[in-house]
């Protein structure tokens, strides 16, 4: 029975890495595979996912008025398909995550998605928030802050490794804009308390 799975973490815990790592084992077993990736995040080129260790395969590119059943729906009609995966989830809208669950329910595909929890602010980001509340499996990809702990949060810096607190929800970056954080060395940087 095709589940949908949300694997979430602060920055630069691999989930890159885990997506194109679990992909592949689907097409190693002769299993068709579609991968989707936010089309506004072209860091690694457009219609690319990639991995800070080297890894990346080509994806169709969604954005907030894709509808990804439909487009699930036709791939599958040509080539029947043994998983979707979706990188840069966060950044789904309400209505995506839905239509995730029918391509599960309807199409009987398993959807692994894969995506940031919160924002440079501590706040959900709307396909987290979605995913969290609507998911079969949450699984937590854990990294870790610069004392060692688990990170959790994530923060937004200026070019001088200064917190930012202010500023639209989405700036698309890597490790030169944010930095994945403890809640403690978060709270001592942003003032979260």
């Amino acid at each position: 029975m095709a589940q949908l799975y949300f694997y979430y973490s602060a920055m630069n815990a691999g989930k890159s890495t885990s997506l194109l790592q679990s992909a592949y084992n689907y097409q190693e077993r002769g299993m068709a595979v579609k991968l989707f990736t936010a089309a506004f995040d072209d860091r690694f080129g457009k219609g690319k996912i990639a991995s800070r260790i080297g890894l990346s395969a080509p994806a169709e590119l969604y954005e907030n008025t894709s509808d990804l059943y439909e487009i699930t729906k036709r791939s599958h009609q040509t080539k029947p398909l043994g998983c979707v995966f979706i990188d840069e989830a966060q950044f789904l809208t309400r209505s995506q995550v839905k239509q995730c669950l029918n391509i599960v329910d309807q199409l009987n595909i398993p959807v692994l998605a894969y995506g940031l929890r919160t924002d440079f602010k501590g706040e959900t980001f709307e396909g987290s928030h979605y995913l969290l509340a609507w998911a079969d499996k949450l699984t937590e990809l854990k990294t870790v802050c610069h004392c060692g702990r688990k990170a959790n949060f994530v923060a937004r810096t200026d070019q001088d490794g200064n917190a930012i607190n202010d500023g639209d929800q989405v700036d698309i970056g890597g490790n030169d804009k944010y930095v994945s954080l403890c809640r403690r060395h978060y709270a001592e940087q942003t003032n979260f308390y």
